[in-house]
């Protein structure tokens, strides 16, 4: 046998120093996951003391994401499960459970034995099978420092007439089509035929009358050169339809729909209107560039008809004012207009409002609120008075624009609650609740309000900053394992990140 050469050595050298990254990778990861699982089984012990139902009254739910809100099927009700909540030093991730009686305008924490472990971004749905009862599937854990994250794949109900939770099983999830059977407890996957949508994170499901299922929207990144990789809104639809005469077959059928599609977004939420269309609202678009991304928040309001196969905005007519004769004399002093700009939604304001938020970093964001139009867009308003012009209507406030809000319908009202959106490096977790009567379409009645320059935002502290540099003086700088993690991390948007679309003429979040 002759000497190896240099270049063969090299290519040797190279592929074990290849293995022993892989395995100290590996490693890592289980070492984090297993923390998480710690972390988890930790907080689940704390859940275990807890032997019997307590329902608080209480003050409304602490500002938070990625919760589920769920229209309860018999009572006048909204179900608020779970979320998360990142103040810029902690992530706190919840699994409570709160109940808002629409009728009262009261909330009540009901604290039940045996909850599944704290989530947020998960699924859930109601169904009026037993009392009725709230699904919820999956969701994530984030740790305190928010840089490390547990997928969960478990099935819960919680069954509302006997105040129980229950889990049901657990099993290996695929990015694949599944079918869960109510009545046997079981799963069954599907296979439709034509093709479906492309992989994806962030879109939304809705069902239609006729029990079609619609997909839209979406997330998706693809590398487009070496250490670069560019994201995709997606706005693309598709219908799930079960076969004629084909029992437990279904195909995928790509709809183009006509009408004022939204724009392209990600984190918009969705409910099923009245007369069963689709009900969209909010979301961010990214303006991604190499090493920048800037969110632009939205706070518009799409519905679509399955039935027309057609998207409409949701515009709304604003309040109706009693008219009547002018009357001469003095107009009343202006308002201040400052006082009226700081307090937000508590407050009747012009059709357009731009509110000014400093984060620490010296960053100002512009808030734009939109308010309800006094009339179709695009038509002036109709006159018929009496003895002359009525009097101008001032219209309410508008939900300021966010993405990862929570929205539920009963008896023909729209319910959304909280959300988010960023100012620079701030992130603004919001607490309010608005509530849109959809017959009508007038205006948003705010239930409960929240002035997002009240909210706590913590900055890295300095002694974290000096502890870092003097790690990177002793050991000669970070680690690749810490670029890495840190890379991870930042990829991970705290919420359902990608997003779609939204209309030129609707207020948005500048930054």
């Amino acid at each position: 046998m002759g000497k190896k050469s240099k270049k063969e050595k090299k290519g040797r050298g190279a592929e074990k120093t290849a293995a022993k990254v892989e395995k100290k990778v590996s490693k890592r990861s289980r070492k984090e996951e297993e923390d998480l699982e710690a972390l988890i089984a930790h907080f689940q012990a704390l859940d275990a003391r807890k032997t019997r139902i307590v329902e608080t009254p209480c003050s409304p739910p602490s500002p938070r994401l990625n919760a589920s809100l769920s229209a309860h099927p018999e009572k006048e009700e909204l179900i608020l499960f779970g979320g998360e909540y990142f103040n810029g030093q902690k992530t706190f991730v919840y699994n409570e459970l709160y109940v808002y009686n629409i009728r009262k305008d009261a909330w009540t924490k009901v604290e039940i034995p045996n909850p599944p472990p704290r989530r947020c971004a998960h699924q859930a749905v109601v169904v009026p099978q037993g009392g009725g009862q709230l699904w919820i599937f999956g969701g994530e854990f984030a740790s305190p420092d928010g840089e490390h994250f547990y997928h969960y794949r478990d099935l819960w109900v919680l069954h509302l007439a006997t105040r129980t939770w229950e889990q049901v099983r657990d099993y290996i999830y695929y990015n694949d089509l599944y079918a869960f059977n109510l009545d046997a407890f079981t799963w069954s996957r599907l296979s439709p035929s034509g093709t479906g949508p492309t992989p994806r994170s962030g879109c939304q499901m809705t069902v239609t009358a006729q029990g079609s299922i619609v997909i839209y929207g979406g997330y998706s990144k693809q590398r487009v050169r070496k250490d670069v990789d560019r994201g995709t809104q997606h706005s693309d639809m598709f219908l799930l339809k079960a076969e004629e005469g084909r029992e437990g077959r279904w195909a995928w059928t790509r709809v183009n729909p006509s009408g004022a599609k939204p724009t392209p977004r990600s984190g918009f939420s969705v409910a099923v209107a009245p007369n069963h269309q689709t009900l969209l609202f909010g979301g961010v678009c990214d303006d991604e560039e190499d090493e920048s991304l800037e969110g632009h928040f939205l706070s518009d309001l799409h519905f679509y008809d399955p039935v027309r196969n057609r998207w409409f905005a949701g515009q709304l007519k604003g309040p109706k004012v009693e008219k009547r004769r002018r009357r001469r004399g003095r107009r009343g002093e202006p308002g201040d207009s400052s006082k009226q700009e700081l307090r937000g939604t508590r407050a009747q304001e012009p059709l357009q409002v731009a509110r000014e938020l400093v984060a620490e970093d010296g960053t100002v964001a512009t808030i734009q609120q939109g308010l309800a139009a006094r009339g179709p867009a695009g038509q002036p308003e109709s006159d018929d008075s009496d003895d002359g012009p009525s009097e101008a209507a001032v219209p309410a406030v508008e939900p300021s624009a966010r993405s990862s809000a929570m929205l539920a319908v009963k008896h023909g009202r729209l319910y959304l609650y909280g959300g988010m959106f960023e100012a620079g490096d701030r992130q603004v977790t919001l607490s309010d609740l608005y509530c849109l009567d959809l017959h009508k379409m007038e205006e948003w009645t705010v239930l409960v309000e929240m002035d997002p320059e009240s909210q706590e935002w913590l900055e890295e502290t300095d002694s974290e900053e000096d502890s870092d540099e003097v790690k990177g003086a002793e050991g000669g700088g970070e680690s690749e394992e810490d670029e890495d993690s840190g890379e991870e991390a930042r990829e991970q948007r705290p919420s359902a990140a990608p997003g779609e679309p939204f209309a030129d003429s609707l207020p948005r979040t500048e930054q």
